[in-house]
């Protein structure tokens, strides 16, 4: 089946990527339900907010880490099952809402999942991507968050418009949840399991024809061949220095330096600032002068700018240009783009205090470039990076403490600090991205990130000085040659 097949397990796989979105934006259309604020005897700017979305995040935390567990032991496939009938539940419990408790137990359900989901859809994705197509392949994770974020704000919009007296406006976008979760658990198993878990559990021959099926292209049955012989040798080769638990990952320092790059990849997205945006942007749009009706429609054109940016990244340059050039280009714009946001901010409002609206315009403008920019560079790349870097015997757990810690555990923090900041400091809460990106982000991957693109996942072990496995291909300072010597075509 090849190609096709391949993008269409990706696509449906990123159902869960899809609710990771929807879950992460629904709360922002929800806090500015009159009703829902009534119900729960609340405001936008108050710690309680800041509490919904950290039990998010922080359920998220632990979720990464149980994922780590469950894909070593159930698989990739089921992992992802998992996660969607833990989101089910939590949407239940959101939906019928008699009390904060129950939402927070809701969102704290929900979190949970999307840090299942967050950690296994990628490396599911990846083990199955073709060297050559595994950034289209990964990058529709990220695709597949935006695209959830999309919906999640037009299904909000749409609710919106009942009567300020009905639940509505709040019970609907939050049980709206429920349909991909259960499209998921429906089509998950349907689909084979990544070929290199099969080899990994003793089920070679099933593995070879699932390599088929994923990359058969009617002439190229000597590099299935080739792959799957690498696969099985890598394997074995990494289980003779194998151990139990989560500590190795520590010891070897190989896979110690890969842990550290993966967790350093998801921090480095999160001090962007991007989901302080994503999670807080209605409040951003109303310290512009925009509120009510245009508020919501503003998030809701802004949700659909990253996406729309992602696709055309994933499917025509990330391949191509590969990891580390997007992501030191997005690291210088992304802080010109907030520190411009920043400037603006502090001139929005004139010395009568009303708003400006010129500069409101233009405020919103940075806005959308973060996200354009961000689309282009962390967003799909780290989700590429940090899958493809991990070695499969410590790949689970690896990956789950790379996304718990790197990812959830730092979102945790400015879900809770955001709310706060943004409206104690407004602009200046930008220049705390600003520095960061200036000193650690752009110096780290500057000096220390390495480029993975069309290299496989057992060639990486290569580029990260594993050699001495001695069951490895020789040829890849031979391919990287090669590839050097077609960027500097290129770019000649």
């Amino acid at each position: 089946m090849g190609l096709l097949f391949n993008v269409f397990l990706a696509i449906f796989a990123a159902t869960g990527s899809f609710l990771f979105g929807y879950d992460s934006g629904v709360m922002a259309i929800v806090i500015q339900s009159p009703n829902f604020l009534d119900f729960f005897h609340t405001h936008p700017e108050t710690p309680i907010i800041g509490a919904i979305n950290s039990t998010f995040s922080g359920g998220a935390v632990f979720g990464a880490l149980m994922g780590g567990l469950t894909m070593d032991r159930f698989g990739r496939r089921m992992t992802v099952f998992i996660g969607a009938a833990i989101n089910l539940l939590g949407a239940c419990l959101q939906t019928g809402a008699q009390n904060l408790g129950m939402i927070l137990a809701g969102r704290i359900l929900a979190g949970w999942a999307v840090g299942v989901l967050s950690m296994s859809v990628p490396i599911y994705q990846s083990e199955c991507a073709h060297p050559k197509t595994r950034g289209l392949i990964v990058g529709i994770t990220q695709q597949m968050i935006g695209v959830g974020f999309i919906v999640s704000t037009w299904v909000g919009y749409g609710a919106s418009k009942v009567p300020a007296t009905s639940a509505f406006s709040w019970r609907f976008p939050l049980g709206f949840q429920g349909i991909p979760c259960i499209i998921l658990i429906a089509g998950i198993l349907f689909f084979p399991e990544s070929p290199r878990y099969l080899v990994e559990t003793d089920r070679a021959d099933e593995a070879l024809r699932v390599l088929r099926k994923l990359h058969y292209d009617g002439t190229n049955d000597d590099w299935i061949q080739a792959e799957f012989n690498e696969i099985t040798l890598t394997i074995e080769a990494e289980k003779a220095i194998t151990a139990p638990g989560w500590l190795i990952m520590f010891k070897v320092k190989a896979w110690r330096i890969r842990l550290m790059h993966a967790t350093l990849a998801q921090v480095f997205t999160q001090m962007t600032g991007i989901n302080v945006i994503g999670y807080y942007s209605t409040i951003l749009y109303k310290n512009l002068g925009i509120v009510g009706d245009r508020n919501l429609l503003v998030v809701g054109i802004y949700n659909v700018v990253g996406p729309l940016f992602n696709l055309v990244f994933i499917t025509f340059i990330l391949d191509r240009v590969g990891r580390r050039k997007p992501l030191l280009i997005g690291t210088i714009l992304i802080t010109i783009a907030l520190i411009c946001e920043a400037v603006i901010g502090s001139q929005a409002v004139d010395a009568t205090g009303s708003r400006k609206n010129s500069l409101s315009i233009a405020g919103v403008f940075f806005l959308f470039c973060v996200t354009a920019i961000f689309s282009c560079s962390f967003g799909p790349i780290s989700w590429v990076y940090a899958s493809e870097i991990m070695p499969l015997s410590i790949r689970g757990r690896g990956s789950a403490f790379a996304t718990a810690i790197g990812n959830w555990l730092v979102s945790t923090v400015w879900s809770q600090v955001s709310p706060i900041g943004l409206g104690d400091i407004t602009y200046k809460f930008y220049f705390i991205f600003v520095a960061f990106n200036i000193c650690v982000t752009f110096p780290t991957i500057f000096f220390v990130f390495k480029e993975t693109k069309q290299l496989s996942l057992e060639e990486i072990d290569l580029l990260f000085g594993e050699r001495a496995l001695g069951t490895l291909p020789d040829n890849l300072d031979h391919k990287k040659t090669q590839i050097e010597l077609t960027e500097t075509h290129q770019s000649a």
